[in-house]
């Protein structure tokens, strides 16, 4: 439930093509619907612009169906993250538009089509084990009505395969950087171009890794002024800021 789509309520109920009693049943859900289990914010899109989100991981598929069920019935997009594939038939069972996206390990319903972003989001990954971060980044952003370019396996070790995508990476408005290892990547992409670049460190590596912390140590420490760092696996978040800046 969006700005465009109270508007449109709201016009159509001046025209008389929406009778008061069911303008009143469709904004029911203002400002959350309580299932007990959940409490869904159906304003939040109207708020901030961006739609909540269904983190799929420790809940139930049962209780992951009921909610996407529910913010489908709302009308907009519905997103949720790191889902599995017995998680996603559960909620095709309830809601059969649903699409899973198997290496994003997401789900998604398209059916009210964001406003398009200005420019290409880059989404960059350092090996091809740090795809499904870069991939949720990827589905994410497309949702949100971003043009999403992928460039994947241009880690450091072979800078060569970095520097082949130096067109690509100099076109895009906004980069998302995932890696894991030593998180080097984002600070040489951020040498390369002149556009915001969000640095996603990864949990992939051996046990000096530390499950990412050696990679977001790197990140926090980069001498690439354009390069901003959120959270380990954090695809979802660094879309969500490359999208709102791809909106400017």
């Amino acid at each position: 439930m969006d700005r465009l789509f109270i508007e449109t309520l709201l016009t159509d109920v001046r025209e008389g093509r929406v009778p008061v009693p069911e303008a009143l049943e469709r904004l029911r859900g203002l400002p959350f619907e309580d299932l007990g289990f959940a409490k869904l914010d159906h304003h939040r899109a109207l708020r901030t612009g961006m739609a909540e989100v269904i983190f799929a991981e420790r809940k139930t598929s049962a209780q992951v169906a009921a909610i996407f069920a529910r913010m489908a019935h709302a009308g907009g997009n519905v997103l949720a993250t790191r889902a599995s594939r017995k998680i996603y038939e559960a909620v095709r069972a309830a809601e059969p538009r649903a699409e899973f996206h198997e290496t994003a390990r997401t789900i998604t319903l398209e059916q009210a089509p964001a406003a398009a972003g200005k420019g290409t989001v880059g989404v960059v990954c350092a090996g091809t084990s740090d795809l499904p971060i870069a991939e949720e980044a990827a589905v994410t952003a497309r949702l949100m009505g971003n043009t999403v370019e992928l460039i994947a396996d241009v880690g450091v070790a072979g800078i060569h395969r970095l520097l082949a995508q130096k067109h690509s990476l100099q076109s895009a408005r906004v980069l998302i950087v995932c890696a894991g290892m030593e998180g080097a990547l984002p600070t040489v992409v951020g040498g390369l171009v002149n556009a915001p670049v969000i640095a996603v460190p990864t949990s992939v590596g051996y046990g000096a890794s530390l499950g990412g912390v050696a990679a977001l140590l790197g990140m926090l420490n980069t001498c690439s002024p354009n390069v901003s760092v959120v959270n380990i696996d954090n695809g979802f978040g660094a879309a969500c800021i490359a999208s709102l800046i791809n909106h400017l």
